[in-house]
């Protein structure tokens, strides 16, 4: 299985401007600039759509491993905070935090925390990251 996304970009990095595309058409000519990316302009930035990617990956593969132990979740919440920092030489993401919150009938918050656990080691997404992940997960009642 494939995916494809493209991005096109035009012109120098502060003034310049680009749109992202992906097959799937969820984003079509989407507009990032240095302004989406480095100050609160609008359009998206690749950060942004790293964290939907892990934020999504992980729910789902909580999903799979609470399905694993027979339970299945009423809802999963996951916000992914992709930490963009400057380096020697230009910028490095260097972490990603997120913030899971879950209603999961007939469990309690340790076989909770475990599943969490297990899927964050799992989630394809946080596993392509070179990046420091970190978690808090809760369980609501």
């Amino acid at each position: 299985m494939k995916r494809n996304a493209n991005a096109q970009w035009q012109g120098d990095l502060k003034q310049g401007k680009g749109v992202i595309s992906t097959d799937s058409g969820v984003l079509s000519d989407t507009q990032y600039s240095f302004g989406t990316r480095f100050e609160n302009g609008k359009g998206t930035n690749p950060e942004e759509l790293i964290g939907a990617a892990h934020a999504g990956c992980y729910s789902m593969a909580l999903s799979m491993i609470l399905g694993e132990d027979g339970l299945t979740p009423e809802r999963i919440d996951t916000t992914a905070t992709v930490s963009l920092e400057q380096a020697e030489g230009g910028f490095d993401i260097t972490a990603v935090h997120l913030d899971v919150s879950a209603k999961v009938p007939d469990t309690d918050q340790q076989a909770f925390q475990q599943a969490a656990e297990k899927a964050k080691a799992g989630c394809p997404v946080s596993k392509v990251l070179n990046a420091d992940i970190t978690m808090d997960a809760h369980l609501e009642q």
